[in-house]
């Protein structure tokens, strides 16, 4: 076979684009090839950091079915390469006691409502009045740069190529069917399926390759760690027990427990301001993204975690935002058929699914369908090109909806 010839070329390496290397050698495909345009494990995207969560409380009932596959996936890695990068936790969401969000999530996610102080955190949280709160035990903080370096070795060990540096321009189909990859130094890489998985940098590529304007609109966004309060350091620990947490008031605000680094938590804003991915200034003092989460803070948890000098450690980020939040998870159609799959605009919300939308995107690029999201009960309707052909909102039916 000729060095430059593949049966998957997977272009983007973070989680989705690792996973779905590690998916397509794990169900035999002979060579696959995953392509980084920057260095692997960069920082420039969305896959980089020290923490995500789990979760199963989603107020759109064809999330919490995929998160499971992903989690059942998350263990399946974790055990062939013999380290964790999940940590498990119970997980709180809190909000508006009439919020139809929560509720949705609630009931989706099979959390149970608590009332009163009978809650292991009643002494945490200061409960707004008229709000409520739920706890689940499915919940867990992942290792984000840890996982996908997780990913890329397992593939690397199953025969993956890997190659970083290495920019994809283009994209075309030969009249042999042959699928050729294009880089920036003038490299081909010819393959007969081929995985795009760009994050930030998806509407660009693909309106160079098809025309077809993908509304994914990359949005810059702040990770703050802020500091526990003295003699509460222990208590907001992961060894002790404590929750990740979401926040389904105005702004929706999201938290993992103190972990990576000792005697700080990290709290943020879900979103940010739109950006251009190659454009970025990397600000880290975005009031916008600060100044929210202080005032949460200084009314939820105001006795546990420290605001006066805004948060310790600030880590920028990238989303690729749809409009209705939505994943894109399809064939990229026209000329291409469905031997080019896409997986995109993830809003903040996917690297939790990345192994399950990975098994996805391999067995849709491999067997034109996805049969292990089949058999898990994962509905992949809701992410199609197509809802957005004459509905700039998407599967968004009402302002109100939420992630």
């Amino acid at each position: 076979m000729e060095p430059s010839r593949f049966d998957v070329i997977v272009v983007g390496a973070g989680i989705m684009g690792s996973c779905a290397a590690h998916a397509a050698c794990s169900r035999g495909a002979g060579r696959v090839l995953l392509l980084e345009r920057f260095d692997l494990l960069h920082h420039r995207g969305s896959s980089h950091g020290e923490s995500r969560t789990i979760r199963a409380t989603y107020t759109q009932p064809h999330y919490p079915p995929m998160v499971r596959l992903s989690a059942r996936l998350w263990e399946e890695a974790q055990a062939e390469a013999g380290y964790r990068v999940l940590t498990p936790t119970p997980h709180v969401d809190m909000g508006p006691r009439d919020g139809a969000a929560l509720a949705a999530a609630i009931s989706n996610g099979g959390a149970a409502e608590v009332v009163g102080g009978s809650w292991p955190w009643a002494g945490v949280f200061r409960v707004p009045d008229g709000w409520t709160a739920a706890v689940s035990e499915f919940g867990g903080v992942m290792k984000a740069t840890k996982a996908v370096a997780m990913f890329q070795a397992l593939a690397a060990k199953k025969g993956a190529v890997l190659r970083d540096r290495t920019e994809v321009v283009d994209v075309t189909k030969r009249g042999d069917g042959t699928i050729v990859v294009k880089t920036a130094s003038g490299e081909e890489f010819h393959g007969a399926k081929c995985i795009i998985t760009v994050g930030a940098w998806t509407t660009k590529l693909v309106k160079s390759v098809t025309g077809t304007d993908l509304p994914i609109q990359p949005l810059h966004t702040l990770i703050c760690y802020w500091k526990a309060k003295p003699g509460h350091e222990r208590e907001l620990t992961v060894e002790a027990g404590f929750p990740t947490f979401a926040s389904y008031g105005e702004p929706y605000i999201y938290s993992t427990p103190s972990m990576e680094f000792p005697g700080l938590i990290k709290i943020a804003v879900h979103g940010g301001p739109p950006c251009d991915p190659d454009g970025r200034d990397w600000s880290l003092g975005r009031p916008a993204l600060v100044e929210p989460v202080a005032q949460w803070i200084d009314a939820v948890m105001p006795a546990h975690v420290e605001t006066a000098g805004g948060p310790v450690v600030r880590q920028p980020c990238m989303y690729s935002m749809t409009p209705d939040e939505d994943f894109v998870i399809d064939f990229l159609g026209g000329e291409f058929g469905n031997d080019v799959v896409v997986g995109a605009g993830f809003s903040g919300h996917g690297f939790k699914m990345g192994p399950a939308v990975g098994r996805i995107l391999a067995e849709m690029a491999m067997d034109g369908e996805a049969r292990t999201a089949a058999e898990a009960g994962v509905e992949l309707g809701h992410f199609k090109i197509a809802r957005f052909v004459d509905n700039p909102k998407g599967n968004l039916k009402d302002s109100e909806d939420q992630c």
